[in-house]
């Protein structure tokens, strides 16, 4: 894609998944130095991308961030400018900062959201109506109407609009969804992810107020399983339990409505045949221990008519064992941070990295006229227009823990509704 122009990109949120940044210093996750800004700055390096841009809310924040960008990546790889333009300037406090930056960029650039879930919605839209291209972190959104509106907005103006299923990349998960098809019909699916209790303390400003585990961390395997499912079965009826006490506790003080943990039993229907029902329950939780060796634990079940299959990503096959910090499993595969033998960032199959890739060039596809925006639905890929039936199930799942009620998924002429 040499000839074809590069893409300019601004990334809207600045906090760990953007930067590694989380305030009070680099993130003591798996994501010291950011995923979002070091891809882009590494297809800037390759020349997929040119300009780059990132707002925040503070902008007294970006000093410290440059800073930590040029020492930890910068003056890590070779050959990496992690020069970017900031929206809010400097001393400026502003929680509409992304309309300005947005109001910057051209017809065709595209917008890299990373912010709180209940800010997806007005980000994306404004993007979409303004021609920008647009990846957006998972949960797309948190109900079911919107993501319908950012469907037909994306399909009205003609552009890419991708949700970050980075799992779907994960070779390991893309795999199983293929066997998968060979099973025969489904009958039962089982996901556990949890992410120990620090993480309460990076996601304190929203945790409980703004969104809740289910939507941040269940979403990665709703949506595996739905992609799993996509022509194949529906889900129909969604009843979520709940479990409280830690999140609220010491020293975390999270507001009284945060839930330690989530879990979704989901009923579903085959589309091909009618005595033929399946059950899912997805579960995941913020307040696992904080030495458990892994950052996510991660696995599923699916069980099929002719067979199962069971992973566990959590425990690759790699652990590594410190004496100051104990024995821990790392993941590679998500993310590579360290260096090529030439001193370059070496991550390009990470598949972390590659999600955002793909985004890029899609979208300067679609800019070239190489290709139409709703093409990408028919590839597998996590498109706004394949990815409906995810959100369902979490607003649905949300609806049930408020409600204390199932709630009832339909389907008609292709569109989902709660009832």
């Amino acid at each position: 894609m040499a000839d074809i122009q590069k893409l300019n990109c601004l990334m809207c949120g600045t906090g760990e998944y953007t930067t590694g940044w989380t305030g009070s210093g680099a993130s003591k996750s798996d994501k010291k130095i950011g995923v979002i800004g070091l891809t882009l700055f590494d297809l800037r390096r390759l020349g997929k991308v040119d300009k780059l841009s990132m707002v925040g809310v503070n902008g007294g924040k970006f000093p410290a961030i440059r800073k930590h960008l040029q020492e930890n990546i910068a003056g890590v790889y070779k050959d990496l400018d992690v020069s970017f333009d900031a929206f809010p300037e400097e001393g400026k406090v502003d929680p509409l900062a992304y309309k300005a930056a947005i109001d910057k960029l051209s017809k065709g650039d595209a917008v890299i959201i990373f912010t709180p879930d209940s800010t997806h919605y007005d980000i994306a839209i404004y993007a979409i109506e303004r021609g920008l291209h647009v990846l957006v972190t998972k949960p797309a959104v948190q109900l079911l109407s919107h993501h319908n509106e950012l469907v037909a907005a994306a399909k009205k103006h003609g552009v890419v609009c991708f949700v970050e299923h980075h799992k779907r990349f994960d070779p390991v998960y893309s795999d199983a969804r293929a066997r998968a098809q060979t099973l025969g019909e489904f009958n039962f699916f089982s996901a556990w992810m949890s992410q120990p209790k620090s993480q309460l303390e990076t996601f304190r400003a929203w945790a409980g107020k703004d969104s809740d585990i289910s939507y941040y961390l269940s979403s990665h395997h709703i949506d595996i399983h739905c992609w799993m499912m996509q022509g194949k079965a529906e889900p129909t009826r969604v009843v979520a339990s709940a479990a409280t006490g830690i999140a609220t506790s010491e020293p975390y003080n999270c507001v009284p409505q945060t839930e330690d943990t989530i879990t979704l039993l989901v009923d579903w229907e085959s589309l091909s045949s009618s005595k033929h029902r399946g059950t899912a329950v997805y579960t995941a939780s913020w307040t696992a221990p904080l030495k458990a060796g892994v950052h996510s634990a991660q696995h599923f079940y699916y069980m099929g008519e002719k067979g199962d299959i069971n992973v566990d990503q959590a425990h690759r096959g790699y652990d590594v064992t410190v004496d100051e910090t104990g024995r821990a499993w790392y993941n590679p595969f998500y993310m590579k941070y360290s260096p090529s033998e030439t001193g370059h960032f070496d991550g390009q199959r990470g598949y972390g990295y590659v999600s955002i890739e793909k985004f890029v060039d899609a979208a300067r596809s679609v800019n070239a006229g190489s290709a139409k925006a709703q093409d990408f639905d028919a590839h597998g890929l996590p498109t706004i227009a394949n990815t409906v039936a995810t959100t369902a199930i979490l607003h649905a799942g949300r609806m049930s823990l408020d409600e204390k009620r199932p709630v009832f998924i339909k389907t008609s002429n292709g569109e989902y509704s709660l009832q």
